[in-house]
């Protein structure tokens, strides 16, 4: 009798945790090895690709608490890397803009970290990357409409 090669949901589960908390790790220590923590890097590399942007427009693409990402900001605006400016279209809101230090750090660093993951990926063949993408990407926003729809399920019981 032949045994199946189906992978059990929870055995699969466990293989992309293990993945992710060593890949985490290894992404940190490329970080790290730019002087840099993870925070201040995600603010960094999100003002380099997507240029000036509020602390929660900074928050939104990177992920992290408000008060965590005012304080790398923070950090990075003494090291003279970020300046925070008043917003154009809204006297209220302040934006935050790299500096030319900040552009030349956040891109040697964003290259560097960048060729580490390319090393890192290079396990995988191109077809196999690009299959990893799509069924990720395919569970991940399957995994976002549930979430999705227990939240405002559980919105509609409490109010």
């Amino acid at each position: 009798m032949r045994k199946s090669h189906s992978i059990s949901a929870p055995r699969l589960w466990l293989v992309l945790m293990r993945s992710h908390r060593v890949l985490t790790l290894l992404a940190e220590e490329s970080i790290r090895k730019a002087g840099l923590c993870l925070t201040d890097f995600a603010a960094l590399e999100a003002l380099l690709h997507k240029g000036p942007l509020t602390i929660s427009g900074i928050q939104d693409k990177v992920l992290l608490a408000s008060g965590s990402m005012t304080a790398a900001v923070d950090r990075l605006e003494k090291l003279g890397l970020v300046v925070r400016k008043s917003s154009p279209s809204d006297r209220r809101a302040r934006v935050v803009e790299l500096t030319q230090q900040g552009k030349r750090l956040a891109g040697s660093c964003f290259e560097q970290h960048a060729k580490d993951l390319e090393a890192l990926m290079s396990v995988l063949s191109d077809r196999e990357k690009e299959q990893a993408y799509r069924s990720l990407k395919k569970l991940g926003l399957l995994a976002a409409e549930k979430l999705n729809q227990q939240e405002t399920k559980s919105r509609s019981h409490t109010e």
